[in-house]
């Protein structure tokens, strides 16, 4: 039997979070406030969080137990399916077996939803009057619009400028879930006007519109949190339900996976599946491989150095050592808007450097090709931003047919690219342009590290 669909019931729906720092072989590093340079305080950590996320943020047990709350909204899409894309190993007639977790079935169509379902939780038990947040792409503004619904929480979304003027239907799915959003930079925040005196076409960063969201929640008085879709760890924890599925359902395919791709902006999907594969490589002798796949334009982890840096570019959210291309890093404007974080999660940063995960960088031009082929052959179009994983996906496939392998492919099929349509136009009408950031621009953005010394 060609089995295709590889689905779990409800009552397989993962009931903790796995937490990686109870395994890694690297310690964590330790997180400091970006005034005075000391290691932060939940104090300090409380005026942008519940207590509960920072418990998680700091926890060392290996596994977090899931609210009922949250799994009985979980269940509105999850357990996800895992697929054999049996359609594109035969375009690329390739030996190699392809299998994709279908994140894009979530109604905002991504991953997000993971985490957010849970921060908007802690956050409504603990009293919080309103959340803010950034997102680039929209797919975490979505996510987190969609869960705040859920839980009667008033929501501000900062939305990167470029991709709030690419992407108008993500803000229109934002507001029609009941969020207010704004274009990055805005006259909102004392920091977006000292942005916009400087640029007045700015067009934003994550950076910068991360800055706007912490400014609104710390200036409020106590009124608002502040929620982060990625980077941090508690938000990767929650994301790896993905990963405690998937495995149930390579057992059921009867197969273990070779390599383990996904896409990388802050972290947040692929570490969501990696982490528990990785744990089996940890604890249980298995030797999959780690392939984490960021934009030639923001190329985070291939040519940033291991350093300590701000989270966001006004320099008020805590700094965390992390591959960086520097806090002040303006991306150009590709379309994987969620891709364009000047950091990384510093969990998978530590990795990363320790050898247990590769990395690669690949242009836009290439992962459209991609998205294109994946299309063609198995019907549903990708966001920009799973297109590199694709793109990666494809490259080890035919490697694999060149050296006569029968290898066993996963990846993250993180979300859908129904609100992308503008870009694969321009690409369909040749206009798409590839970016790659010149080094001296990269060692400009790298002049204003912060020096710490501990």
């Amino acid at each position: 039997m060609t089995q295709t669909k590889f689905l779990l019931n409800e009552t397989d729906l993962p009931k903790t979070w796995y937490n990686i720092n109870a395994d890694s072989p690297v310690p964590p590093t330790p997180v400091l406030h970006p005034q005075t340079q000391d290691p932060v305080t939940p104090d300090f950590l409380s005026v942008l969080f519940p207590m509960e996320l920072i418990l998680q943020e700091v926890s060392a047990d290996r596994y977090i137990d899931i609210p009922e709350e949250v799994r009985e909204i979980y269940k509105l899409w999850r357990p996800t399916p895992l697929i054999r894309a049996r359609r594109l190993e035969k375009a690329l007639g390739t030996p190699a077996h392809i299998y994709f977790k279908n994140e894009g079935v979530s109604p905002p169509g991504s991953h997000k939803p993971n985490t957010a379902v849970a921060q908007a939780f802690y956050n409504k038990i603990a009293g919080t009057g309103a959340l803010t947040t950034e997102t680039g792409a929209g797919q975490w503004g979505s996510a987190l619009s969609m869960a705040c619904n859920f839980f009667d929480l008033p929501l501000e979304v900062y939305m990167v400028n470029i991709s709030y003027q690419q992407k108008p239907y993500r803000r229109v799915l934002m507001e029609s879930y009941g969020a207010e959003v704004f274009a990055s930079p805005t006259d909102r925040t004392q920091f977006g006007q000292s942005v916009l005196a400087d640029d007045p076409e700015s067009p934003g960063s994550l950076g910068i519109a991360i800055s706007e969201a912490v400014e609104a929640a710390v200036t409020s008085g106590g009124k608002k949190k502040y929620s982060l879709g990625s980077v941090l760890n508690h938000v990767l924890m929650h994301q790896t339900v993905v990963g405690e599925e998937a495995l149930k359902q390579m057992d059921m395919a009867g197969e273990y996976p070779d390599v383990v791709i996904g896409c990388v902006g802050g972290g947040s999907n692929y570490a969501g599946l990696a982490y528990p594969f990785l744990r089996e490589n940890l604890l249980n002798d298995q030797n999959a491989r780690f392939v984490a796949v960021e934009p030639t334009a923001t190329p985070t982890l291939t040519r940033g150095p291991y350093a300590f840096d701000y989270g966001d570019t006004a320099k008020m959210a805590p700094i965390v050592k992390m591959f960086t291309l520097g806090h002040g890093f303006i991306p150009p404007p590709i379309h994987a808007g969620g891709l364009r974080y000047h950091g990384m999660a510093p969990s998978l940063c530590s990795l990363y450097d320790a050898g247990h995960i590769e990395a690669v960088a690949l242009p836009q031009l290439a992962t459209f090709e991609a998205a294109i082929t994946f299309t063609r052959s198995e019907g549903i179009i990708p966001a920009p931003e799973t297109a590199h994983a694709i793109c990666a996906v494809i490259d080890e496939a035919l490697d694999a047919k060149e050296k006569g392998e029968e290898r066993v492919i996963l990846f993250n099929f993180s979300g859908h690219g129904h609100f992308d349509l503008s870009a694969y136009q321009t690409y369909l009408n040749g206009e798409l342009e590839d970016y790659e950031h010149p080094e001296e621009a990269i060692q400009a953005a790298l002049q204003h590290l912060p020096q710490v010394n501990l």
